[in-house]
């Protein structure tokens, strides 16, 4: 069975049909927007073609005169003359004593320089011509938005929002009880407050929705820490009674306080870690990361760490990187390494990886060969708490994979899971491959 979780994709939703009128507008102020953007357009032009001629005169003179006299002569004379009786414009060079060194008509050189750039500024009139089109496309869609916005206000402005409406809202606003959880939808019975009332029925789904998440939380949570309290209450009133005199009880009292105590503290850490992710306090510190190092890192560790299963290392040919807090991603892994841990009887192998899945992901891999899930469990495997009635024996709070569920959605990823009953289970952090911000646009 293959499970892939991923992050909510948004809905795109085409701009909202105008009348006739209101299209003629439309098209009306995009024409001007684009008439105004083609006329700078081709003042640019104009002005750089001019400069371009002016250019070229001044290298056309300052050739002539290295060409003459080998270098340029700051101490002669310059200057442009018309002659009568001859059409012409001349460029004259005169030394100290006025006598004229150099004078040549510009006017060829000028009409040759005029006819180039003409030529230019009709290729460049043409390539504006042929990206009309194009350009008229790309400024409404850069329009539709507020386009869109004008219709909306427009249809505001419409509504006929008599007194009779604005009592109904009022009624019917207050008739809300906000500590109820009934599946009750507000309906005002009125046409003209149609998206008043989806808008208000859509909140109110969403703020249930928190709060069930937030009462399932707290009850969960109270549940969990009540077995490890109610533990080491009892042992604590065991050695208040008999513990003092009795050495065995005094031990085993002594070493189930100190493990209930470790669960109990781990288990207000991962509350903790939620929590702060929640209110939006986690901050991402992310850094260009040598994602099959990490891995690779965090394989070793393992296999010092856990010495009853013997790991296997799967890497690609060639390295992968990613933009991530290697931090939180390397929490990720060693969870999901835990539960792969915990699951898989001793001595079979838990085998990690890394490698690419398409173009633009990478993926994160560990693959168990222990207990497996069925498809029902692996639907909820992420929820906070969730526990299967298969691995209720075993030890652990329910919170790891909200964890790193939490984590790997920050980063924009999601989770692809391969499970068999009694085979065991394949989950990989699939990730968007390298990318600093700012060089893809």
């Amino acid at each position: 069975m293959r499970v892939k979780t991923d992050m909510g994709k948004k809905e795109l939703r085409e701009p909202a049909a105008g009348s006739a009128v209101e299209q003629k507008k439309m098209t009306s102020i995009a024409r001007q927007v684009h008439f105004q953007m083609i006329r700078k357009r081709i003042g640019l032009f104009f002005f750089l073609d001019i400069l371009m001629v002016g250019a070229a005169a001044f290298a056309y003179i300052a050739g002539l005169e290295r060409m003459r006299f080998g270098e340029y002569i700051y101490s002669y004379s310059r200057g442009l003359t018309l002659e009568k009786g001859v059409f012409g414009l001349f460029y004259e060079v005169a030394d100290a004593s006025g006598k004229v060194l150099i004078h040549v008509d510009m006017i060829p050189f000028l009409r040759t320089a005029g006819i180039l750039a003409a030529v230019l500024f009709g290729a460049e009139l043409l390539l504006i011509l042929f990206g009309y089109a194009r350009e008229d496309r790309k400024i409404r869609k850069i329009l539709n938005p507020i386009y869109e916005i004008a219709l909306r206000a427009d249809e505001l402005s419409r509504f006929a929002f008599t007194e009779d409406k604005y009592q109904m809202l009022e009624v019917t606003i207050d008739g809300i009880d906000p500590d109820s959880t009934e599946e009750r939808k507000l309906s005002f019975g009125d046409k003209d407050l149609a998206g008043v009332e989806a808008a208000i029925n859509n909140l109110l789904k969403r703020m249930r929705e928190t709060y069930r998440q937030q009462a399932r939380f707290v009850n969960d949570a109270s549940h969990e820490l009540r077995t490890p309290i109610a533990v080491i209450q009892g042992y604590a009133n065991m050695l208040r009674r008999w513990g003092k005199e009795d050495g065995k009880i005094l031990d085993e009292s002594i070493l189930a306080i100190s493990n209930e105590s470790e669960h109990m503290n781990h288990l207000v850490e991962q509350l903790l870690f939620l929590a702060r992710g929640d209110s939006g306090k986690t901050v991402l510190k992310r850094v260009d990361t040598n994602l099959t190092e990490m891995m690779r890192e965090v394989y070793e560790e393992s296999f010092m760490i856990d010495e009853t299963h013997p790991y296997r290392f799967r890497p690609s040919g060639e390295e992968q990187r990613g933009f991530v807090d290697e931090g939180l991603i390397k929490q990720a892994v060693r969870i999901l390494i835990d539960n792969a841990a915990k699951y898989t009887k001793e001595g079979d192998e838990i085998y990690l990886g890394c490698g690419r899945e398409g173009d633009d992901t990478v993926y994160l891999e560990v693959q168990d060969t222990g207990i497996g899930m069925a498809e029902a469990d692996a639907e909820h495997m992420f929820e906070r708490f969730y526990r299967s009635d298969e691995v209720r024996s075993y030890q652990g709070t329910g919170l790891g994979l909200s964890i790193a569920k939490w984590i790997v959605d920050k980063h924009g990823g999601h989770f692809e899971i391969l499970t068999r009953t009694g085979l065991g289970t394949r989950i990989r952090i699939v990730l968007p491959s390298f990318d600093i911000p700012g060089n893809s646009g």
